[in-house]
């Protein structure tokens, strides 16, 4: 059997596997498939996600669901203004034994697990936010001047209110770069918040269940690696990317005089990794235009920042987004 055959073959039975942990989910979190689906494929590609979202929308429900289903053991922190770095990686603590003998023992924070809740990320300090650079680039801690490496899948899932901002300490820059996708969880629609009130005030509800293990989600991950993304793909990967850039040469004028500064390579990966997981997820062998079309805004939205005159102006990076993503789309079709 060739190659692109025992892809084809692995590609159809994990078809059937996220199938079913999608149905699982959606017992606990109704409705809202995209989201669903944004956030497996946040695992399937190995990184990690920033849901912002008002509360109530059912944030913390998807999570553990997810954790359930995935096979992963989770942890969830409370991020709040008095949380130190220690809270979150652990500490040393100092032991004496029965024969009055001391030693130091790292005693391991909520940190050291397979998927990480950061609860509301943006009401911690910048110094407790930092504590996670480290860990969601290169999976490892350093504690008292000893590397220690975490579980392994790690992923961080984060949620952030997006309108209550009293109190709060907006993500810097380099720790939004590291969330492979941000996934806007909105209010649902009116047929699916009526199944959420008859699913969740009776006596019992829906349970999720497993369905993968954590060797399973990592040779899935590798199966993604693994997939073809064809010439005409990378490149609009690339011109996507590179049109958000002011500085960037041939960039647009609204470009110029709406963006401050634009992402960097970290979001061409990202991209990248992105539509072989939405391929994945659909069943298809490689990703084709309309994935990186459709995967664009998750990616690129929190990698970008709008200039002071376009925030005094009202403009949406969102709608800037997808307006340049549609141009590109229809030029690439023309040629």
């Amino acid at each position: 059997m060739s190659e692109a055959q025992d892809l084809l073959s692995d590609i159809e039975a994990l078809e059937g596997k996220l199938q079913e942990a999608r149905a699982s989910i959606t017992r606990r979190f109704i409705g809202q498939e995209r989201v669903v689906d944004l956030t497996l494929a946040t695992l399937l590609c190995g990184g990690h996600g920033l849901l912002i979202g008002l509360p109530g929308l059912g944030k913390t429900r998807l999570v553990e669901a997810l954790s359930t289903v995935m096979g992963l053991h989770g942890n969830r922190v409370q991020f709040t203004p008095d949380l130190m770095p220690a809270d979150i990686l652990g500490s040393e603590v100092l032991d004496t034994a029965a024969d009055g003998s001391r030693a130091f023992r790292f005693v391991q924070g909520p940190i050291f697990c397979q998927l990480l809740m950061a609860d509301e990320i943006n009401r911690a300090s910048p110094r407790t936010q930092s504590a996670l650079l480290q860990a969601m680039q290169e999976k490892t801690v350093t504690v008292a001047g000893e590397n220690r490496a975490l579980d392994i899948p790690f992923h961080v899932l984060a949620t952030q209110n997006p309108i209550e901002q009293e109190g709060t300490y907006p993500l810097p820059e380099a720790q939004l770069d590291r969330f492979l996708l941000q996934i806007d969880v909105q209010y649902p629609d009116r047929d699916t918040e009526r199944e959420i009130l008859l699913a969740t005030t009776g006596v019992a509800e829906e349970e999720a269940h497993q369905v993968f293990t954590a060797a399973e989600l990592i040779a899935a991950q590798t199966l993604l690696r693994r997939m073809p993304v064809g010439e005409s793909v990378v490149e609009l990967i690339l011109d996507l990317v590179r049109a958000f850039r002011p500085e960037e040469p041939g960039v647009s004028d609204r470009v110029a005089q709406t963006v401050a500064w634009g992402p960097g390579p970290r979001a061409a990966q990202a991209l990248m990794l992105a539509v072989r997981a939405r391929a994945l997820l659909q069943g298809r062998l490689a990703p084709n235009a309309e994935d990186v079309i459709n995967m664009a805004r998750p990616v690129l939205s929190h990698r970008m920042q709008l200039s002071f005159a376009a925030r005094a102006r009202g403009d949406s990076l969102a709608d800037l987004i997808d307006e340049t993503a549609s141009q590109l789309r229809r030029t690439e079709a023309a040629a």
